[in-house]
C-alpha cells in the first residue's frame, strides 16, 4: 500500500508502520523461518513499489510470487484483515503489470548476457579460479579484443581458450606465460556452469537492463518476475546471474545520489543459496556492488530464513529490516535469535529476543530508516495483506501477460558471427589447406612412386631386353661357334682326307720308288751280272774292279 511517498507496511500497537520511499535504496533484509510470511511481506512491498511507479525485480523460488500478475481472491480471512488494517474503501483486489523471465526459457522470456559483458573478473570469481588462471582468462579476453573476436556464448569462450592454448608460443612473449594446465583447469571449471544451464544464459540477444525499468500506461512500475524454481537449485548460475545483473546496473546507470524514490528495487529470495560455500572474493564483490549501487538509485532486498545466512559484510549494508519469527531449539539457533535481536534498535516496550520466537504468521519485527536515514526503534508489526493473488496464477494469465509485455524480442536466440564461428572457419580453412597440402604431397608421392615404378619397370624391361639380347647373342655365338666347329670339322676332315690322300700318294710314290728302286736294283743286278758275265767273259780282272767302282758310285 503506497500513500504520500511512504509504503504502508502494517500496524504496531494500532499505529501505522511505514517505509520511507526515499530510503529504499539503502537496501534491506526480510528474514524468518519457513511459513512465517516472508513471501507475503515481499509481495506487499513489491506491490507498493509498483504503485509508486518504481520497477521491481522478484525472484520466484516456489512459483507463488507469479500470482502478482492476477488480482487476489476475497475470503473471510482477507476481509477481516482489510478491516483490521483500516483499508476498507481504499483496498482493491488487483493484478500488477508483470513481465515474466526465465533463464531456462520455459516460464518466461529468456534472460541472456554475453561472455564479454560478464568479463574476465566476474567469470574468475564465479568459476573460483586461482590468480594464475584468472591472469590467463584476462589474456584470452585481451587476445580476443586484439583480434576483433566477439565472445558471446560459452562455445566462443571454449573456442578461444583452445585457440590460445594451441598458439601459446606466439603470445607468450607479448602477454606472458600460458600453461596448458591452467587452460585445462579453466575449461573444467566451465563444466558445472554449462551443466546448470550456462549455455542458455550466455548468448544473444543480451538483456537490456533498461527493459526492467519500465512503467505501464498508468505509471505503475513493471514487476519483473524471474522464475527461479529450477535456477535456485543451481547456485553457480544463480550467483552468476546476480553478479552480472548488479554489475550491469552499476556500470550502466549514472550516479543519482539521493532520490525521492528508487529507480529499481530487487528482491532476492532464498538469498542463502547465493552465499553458501561462496569464495571470499565472490562475497567481497557482492558487498562492493551492493554498497556502491545505492548511489545509482537501486535498492536490493535479500529474503532468507536467518540473518546469519548473509555474510556480515553484506548484512551491514542492509538498513531496512523485517524479521519474521525464528524457532530456536539448539544453542546455535538460540545464538542466531540473539544476534538477530541485537541488530535492531531496542524498544523499551518489549525484548526483541523474546518477541522473535513469539511472532505469529504475518507478524514481524520491523525497523526502517526514517526520512533522515535514522533507524527507527524495532516494532512488533502485523503486515498488511497483498492485493494480488497469493499463489500461482493460471497458465493463461501468465501467457496473456507474456503476450502483451512487448518483450518477445528476447524469445528467439541469435547465433551471430563470433569467436567460435571465426575460429572454426579458420580451423576449417587450415584443415582444408592441410588436407590439400596432404593431397598434394600424396599426389607428389604417388607421382614419385609411379615414376619410381615406371623407372623400375623400364629397368626391368631393359634388363629383360638386355637378357633377350644376351640370349640372342649367345644363341648367335653358339650358332657361329657350331658353324665354325662344323667348318673346322669339315676342314679338318678335308685336311685329313688330303693328308690321307697325300699319305696314300706318298705311300704310292714310295712304293713306286721302291718298285723303281727294286727294278733299278734288279736291273743293276742284271746289268752287273751281265757285266760280270761280260767281264768274265772279256776277262780281265782290272776292268772288272773298275766297272764295279763305277757301279757303286
Amino acid at each position: 500500500m503506497y500513500e504520500n511517498g511512504k509504503i504502508y507496511m502494517g500496524l504496531a500497537d494500532g499505529a501505522r508502520v511505514e517505509l520511507a520511499l526515499n530510503m529504499c535504496n539503502r537496501h534491506g533484509l526480510i528474514a524468518g523461518a519457513s511459513g512465517t510470511g516472508k513471501t507475503i511481506t515481499m509481495k506487499v512491498m513489491a506491490e507498493s513499489f509498483s504503485d509508486a511507479g518504481v520497477p521491481v525485480f522478484l525472484c520466484d523460488v516456489k512459483g507463488d510470487v507469479a500470482g502478482i500478475c492476477a488480482p487476489g481472491v476475497s475470503s473471510e480471512g482477507m476481509e477481516r484483515r482489510i478491516d483490521r488494517f483500516g483499508l476498507r474503501g481504499s483496498f482493491a483486489y488487483k493484478g500488477y503489470p508483470t513481465t515474466f523471465w526465465d533463464i531456462y526459457q520455459t516460464g518466461g522470456h529468456a534472460v541472456r548476457a554475453t561472455v564479454s559483458d560478464m568479463g574476465p573478473e566476474l567469470l574468475s570469481r564465479i568459476l573460483s579460479l586461482t590468480p594464475a588462471q584468472e591472469g590467463i582468462l584476462h589474456i584470452v579476453f585481451r587476445i580476443a579484443d586484439d583480434k576483433g573476436l566477439l565472445l558471446l556464448d560459452l562455445k566462443d569462450l571454449r573456442a578461444m581458450l583452445n585457440y590460445v592454448s594451441e598458439h601459446r608460443a606466439e603470445y607468450m612473449m607479448t602477454y606472458g606465460n600460458i600453461t596448458p594446465q591452467s587452460v585445462a583447469a579453466i575449461l573444467r571449471a566451465l563444466l558445472p556452469i554449462e551443466q546448470q544451464g550456462g549455455d542458455l544464459f550466455f548468448g544473444e540477444p543480451p538483456l537490456d537492463i533498461y527493459d526492467w525499468m519500465r512503467t505501464d500506461a498508468d505509471g505503475r512500475g513493471m514487476v519483473n518476475v524471474l522464475d527461479c524454481v529450477k535456477l535456485v537449485q543451481n547456485p553457480t548460475l544463480y550467483a552468476s546471474f546476480l553478479l552480472w545483473m548488479l554489475s550491469e546496473l552499476f556500470e550502466s546507470l549514472p550516479e543519482a545520489g539521493d532520490l525521492e524514490k528508487p529507480k529499481l528495487v530487487f528482491f532476492f529470495d532464498e538469498a542463502h543459496t547465493l552465499f553458501r560455500d561462496a569464495p571470499a572474493v565472490l562475497v567481497q564483490k557482492i558487498e562492493q556492488t551492493v554498497k556502491l549501487i545505492r548511489s545509482k538509485g537501486v535498492g536490493v532486498f535479500f529474503v532468507t530464513q536467518s540473518p546469519s545466512d548473509i555474510p556480515d559484510a553484506v548484512l551491514a549494508q542492509l538498513s531496512n529490516r523485517v524479521q519474521h519469527a525464528l524457532r530456536a531449539y539448539t544453542p546455535a539457533e538460540l545464538k542466531a535469535v540473539r544476534v538477530a535481536a541485537q541488530a535492531f534498535r531496542a524498544n523499551p516496550a518489549f525484548r526483541a529476543e523474546d518477541a522473535i520466537m513469539e511472532l505469529g504468521v504475518g507478524e514481524a519485527l520491523t525497523s526502517f530508516l526514517d526520512e533522515q536515514g535514522v533507524p527507527t526503534i524495532v516494532q512488533r508489526t502485523k503486515i498488511v495483506c497483498p492485493q494480488s493473488l497469493m499463489g500461482a496464477p493460471e497458465p493463461m494469465a501468465r501467457m496473456k501477460a507474456m503476450l502483451h509485455d512487448g518483450m518477445e524480442k528476447y524469445d528467439d536466440a541469435a547465433d551471430n558471427l563470433s569467436a567460435y564461428e571465426v575460429l572454426t572457419e579458420q580451423a576449417d580453412a587450415a584443415a582444408l589447406q592441410k588436407q590439400r597440402e596432404e593431397e598434394r604431397l600424396a599426389q607428389e608421392k604417388a607421382a614419385a612412386e609411379a615414376e619410381k615404378q615406371r623407372a623400375k619397370e623400364e629397368a626391368a624391361e631393359e634388363k629383360r631386353r638386355q637378357k633377350l639380347e644376351d640370349e640372342e647373342r649367345r644363341r648367335a655365338q653358339k650358332l657361329e661357334d657350331e658353324e665354325r666347329r662344323r667348318a673346322q670339322k669339315l676342314e679338318d676332315e678335308a685336311r685329313r682326307r688330303a693328308e690321307k690322300a697325300a699319305e696314300a700318294e706318298q705311300k704310292k710314290l714310295e712304293k713306286q720308288r721302291e718298285r723303281e728302286a727294286a727294278a733299278a736294283k734288279k736291273k743293276a743286278e742284271r746289268l752287273q751280272s751281265k757285266i760280270e758275265t761280260q767281264l768274265i767273259s772279256a776277262g780281265g780282272q782290272i776292268l772288272k774292279r773298275g766297272l764295279l767302282g763305277i757301279l757303286k758310285r
